[in-house]
């Protein structure tokens, strides 16, 4: 029986070719989203991952949303950690709310997802939980001290539980991608596309599969000494 995954904001941009690399290598797949029913149908339909409707931000919504994903497929053993937000602001603009809404669903979201996991993966004596975290969390950005702050969260929590986990058969792990030709970042003005593409020495964007082929190798059998580990997915463009 297929291993079954679970990846959050999985029905679009990264989190969509995470999904669907995740089912071509043999997982069972099941995909949240927020709020685009539309997207979120089309993709079941062209792909034939189901989709499950609820916000990372709220825990109650994980837990009774992990439970009905668990109950149609299996116990989730691979937690993918892809949703995200941004409500990017030069701080001394940056409301209150902005920084919450950013910290609620990049980071809480990530322990919100996770910590219902949690128990059965320890039981279980094996789990993979996957957190996609930025490059903007390694060097920070100009007007998103949010969203940088919460992406830096994802690896110092990507670290300690990757501790807790090693004995039992866990391993936790953190990719961070660069700037990869999602819808948001292809409707930037291509002048400042082609300034962002200056700066990153393979001369060209990610895609979102490359982000995907870092998932189904973390998520295998092969990378089992692997943990507390940051892949670094950028072409370059920021080296740690």
């Amino acid at each position: 029986m297929s291993r079954v995954a679970l990846v959050t904001g999985g029905s679009r941009g990264i989190g969509a070719a995470i999904s669907i690399a995740l089912k071509n290598a043999g997982y069972t797949v099941a995909a949240t989203y927020a709020g685009n029913d539309e997207a979120a149908a089309k993709f079941t339909e062209e792909t034939g991952i189901k989709t499950y409707k609820w916000s990372v931000a709220d825990y109650d919504a994980c837990a009774e949303g992990i439970a009905k994903v668990e109950a149609d497929l299996g116990p989730v053993e691979v937690l993918v950690n892809n949703a995200g937000i941004t409500r990017d602001a030069p701080f001394h603009k940056m409301s209150r709310e902005q920084w919450q809404e950013v910290m609620d669903t990049n980071l809480s979201g990530v322990f919100n997802m996770t910590h219902p996991l949690w128990p059965g993966m320890r039981e279980r004596k094996f789990g993979r939980v996957i957190n996609i975290s930025s490059i903007n969390g390694q060097k920070g950005q100009f007007g998103q001290a949010n969203y940088s702050a919460a992406k830096a969260g994802d690896i110092g929590f990507t670290k300690a539980l990757a501790q807790e986990g090693a004995r039992a058969g866990i391993t936790v792990n953190v990719i961070c991608p660069g700037y990869v030709a999602t819808e948001m970042v292809m409707a930037v003005p291509e002048k400042v596309r082609e300034s962002i593409i200056s700066t990153i020495p393979v001369g060209r964007l990610g895609e979102p599969e490359d982000i995907a082929r870092c998932v189904v190798f973390l998520a295998s059998d092969d990378a089992g000494f692997i943990t507390g580990s940051t892949i670094t997915a950028n072409g370059g463009q920021y080296l740690t």
